[in-house]
């Protein structure tokens, strides 16, 4: 029998998706805990959050006064909680009833492992996004641009497919692993820390992989859309925290510069694309 699960969604202005998540994360098998942590919404998410945890004990409710960031948030989440296992959940992500126990089975025969599933939009077209390879430096010194793109392709042949990382939206993993992990790096405040926590545990010994076989509905990015350029601004930051954490101590001045020249470049190509958008 699947192991019991404790669900952690960390909010920010997340109200027109959230209502819709917890639905599904109190309908969903395996769940014995939900824990949603709030990063200073102005929005009605602290208002839904507290209706849920008014509506069903699982449910506990953290406000945060200001926003420490996505993986600050998700430690609190875990702390608060002690269920076996854990399930990171973006609160624009729409679980089926039957998903998180299934890849928890799937998980308890592996032992240490970080896990997710396939994530399509609305639409049903599949995020090329979630299964992720380590950041290539190299080719980011070649070509910015193409050097910032992760993605890796689906193997359909898989059921369940090994990969260097995933996508934080969705990710599930025993409490002891993640304990011995020191959890999320908060040192990341929005981005990367999903592929520094998919390498520390790879480092570790652990299984990274998706289930090409199991599938969510992921509706992306509803808190962002109104804040673009911090958006980006943390997500080059991260990619350079990352550097520094698992490249910079093995390479020269010059080298770790030139990184930080390619990051930030890119980053530079991004700002008249986000400004045309607004």
């Amino acid at each position: 029998m699947p192991a019991a699960i404790c669900a952690v969604v960390v909010t920010y202005n997340s109200a027109s998706t959230l209502e819709d998540c917890l639905l599904r994360l109190r309908a969903a098998d395996g769940i014995s805990q939900i824990r949603v942590v709030d990063n200073g919404s102005v929005d009605a998410s602290v208002a839904i959050a507290q209706r849920h945890a008014a509506a069903d004990a699982r449910v506990r409710f953290i406000a945060n006064a200001d926003n420490p960031g996505f993986a600050a948030a998700n430690n609190q989440g875990v702390a608060d909680g002690s269920a076996p296992w854990l399930a990171f959940i973006n609160p624009d992500l729409m679980v089926e009833a039957d998903t998180l126990a299934a890849l928890v089975a799937r998980g308890q025969a592996l032992g240490d492992c970080i896990l997710g599933v396939e994530q399509v939009d609305v639409h049903g077209r599949p995020d090329p996004a979630v299964r992720r390879r380590d950041p290539d430096f190299a080719a980011m010194l070649r070509n910015p641009r193409s050097g910032m793109q992760l993605a890796l392709p689906a193997d359909p042949a898989q059921a369940l497919q090994p990969v260097p990382a995933l996508s934080g939206a969705l990710l599930l993993m025993p409490r002891g692993l993640f304990d011995r992990l020191d959890g999320w790096d908060a040192g990341y405040r929005l981005h990367a820390e999903d592929l520094d926590l998919c390498r520390r545990a790879r480092q570790a010994g652990a299984t990274i992989a998706i289930a090409n076989d199991l599938q969510v509905v992921h509706v992306r990015g509803v808190s962002s859309r109104s804040r673009p350029f911090f958006v980006e601004w943390h997500k080059h930051r991260g990619l350079w925290r990352y550097f520094q954490r698992f490249e910079a101590p093995s390479r020269g001045p010059l080298l770790r510069a030139a990184v930080w020249g390619a990051i930030w470049a890119h980053a530079l190509l991004l700002v008249p694309k986000i400004a045309l958008k607004r």
